[in-house]
């Protein structure tokens, strides 16, 4: 067990950075309110729907909120969509045509989606004849220079992508300053195709989000920050309407768009969930904070660095070893409120290249914001913490890790 002392001493050393991010929730508390408010939302969009949802106010509403938001000319927040990979798989093939190119300038893109570009025969991007390259991070950021060189040479992608969150990479996430200005070099080089984000982890981390600097086109998911731990699944597309038409047109058909889908659970989850987000995110965040900073305290390496504001929810630490790797795995899980009895094992994951360890003891299964963790077993052998809906949960976690 870790000594309450220590923990003590690094919460009182992390004040100024608490305070920091109870004035981003406080900001973002209100923004959410006032789409509540500004699109009137009434007990009866909580009424279930069934069969084609022809009508259904509860979706409607729910999508309107959700652009407001975010600031967007349109989104789609619905159940239909079942992970951030479908979204953002969603978001690749309503945009990308037959021949066309896209470019990621964050380098390789998550694990789940390299079968959606890459597989063979199995109606992956590649499969299309839609080729998909990536630019490599310099130093663990966009390296402008090579876009620049990039588009000298007359490229012209439809499509540019950013991964604003780590995946299974040491680096820390892009902050909105660094998306802003990576729409400006774009710009600038004369791209005006669509600039999508991926955007998993980042929500209501700042007091913008990225389709208020340029972005065009973002997706993420509902069990991650914007579902506030109560969204019971679903994700959602945030953008420019003509490409969200062209992703509700690749979610249900061409001849029906966003005009159908209903849902005989209701809404209330959704809503519900969204409203708290701000604050959910703020305990999340101030949990990771402190894990990285006692962490830190006791010798291990983590990212971001123990006094760094943090630009998503997830926490690197590096372990050197998979046995004190999947020990630490093994104490979040024990430290769960859901399935603490169970040992938490590495197994062969679909969609991952090597054998991956989780701790999901979590209310909503696979949920990420809730106190989680994983991690690839491979060297150097890095855990990937995230989540926490309270605070007080992820501080007695903290206090009875066995390291």
């Amino acid at each position: 067990m870790i000594d309450l002392k220590l923990i003590e001493k690094c919460e009182n050393e992390l004040k100024e950075n608490f305070n920091y991010f109870e004035d981003v929730a406080l900001f973002n508390q209100e923004k959410v309110l006032n789409a509540f408010k500004n699109n009137r939302l009434a007990l009866r969009h909580f009424t279930p729907s069934n069969g084609y949802g022809y009508g259904d106010e509860g979706r409607e509403v729910l999508n309107k909120v959700v652009a407001d938001v975010f600031c967007a000319e349109q989104a789609i927040c619905t159940p239909a969509i079942v992970s951030g990979t479908h979204a953002l798989s969603l978001c690749l093939f309503g945009v990308l045509m037959p021949g066309d190119k896209a470019l990621c300038i964050t380098g390789t893109p998550y694990d789940t989606l390299h079968d959606v570009i890459y597989g063979d025969n199995i109606g992956s991007l590649k499969d299309y004849g839609i080729e998909f390259e990536c630019i490599p991070l310099k130093n663990g950021i966009i390296d402008k220079n090579a876009v620049k060189d990039y588009f000298s040479k007359n490229k012209q992608p439809k499509m540019v992508y950013l991964q604003r969150s780590r995946g299974y990479e040491w680096r820390n996430a892009l902050s909105i300053d660094e998306i802003a200005d990576a729409v400006s070099v774009l710009k600038n080089c004369g791209f005006n195709g669509c600039i999508m984000l991926d955007n998993c982890y980042g929500e209501f981390i700042e007091k913008r989000e990225a389709t208020e600097v340029g972005v065009n086109l973002m997706a993420g998911s509902m069990i991650k920050n914007l579902g506030g731990g109560i969204a019971p699944t679903g994700g959602y597309v945030a953008g420019d309407s003509k490409y969200v038409n062209l992703v509700q047109n690749r979610l249900t058909a061409p001849s029906i768009g966003g005009e159908v889908g209903s849902y005989s659970f209701g809404y209330q989850y959704f809503y519900q969930g969204l409203f708290i987000a701000p604050h959910t995110v703020l305990q999340a965040v101030k949990g990771s904070m402190l894990f990285g900073k006692v962490l830190s305290e006791l010798g291990y390496e983590t990212s971001p660095l123990p006094n760094e504001i943090p630009r998503d929810i997830i926490r690197a630490i590096k372990f050197g070893n998979s046995e004190d790797l999947i020990k630490f795995i093994q104490n979040i899980q024990k430290n769960s409120p859901i399935d603490s009895h169970v040992d938490a094992m590495p197994w062969a994951m679909p969609g991952y290249e090597d054998e991956v360890i989780m701790a999901a003891g979590c209310f909503v299964q696979g949920s990420s914001i809730e106190l989680s963790a994983d991690a690839p077993i491979k060297p150097p052998y890095i855990a990937y913490l995230q989540g926490g809906i309270t605070y007080e949960h992820c501080k007695i976690a903290l206090k009875n890790l066995k390291i």
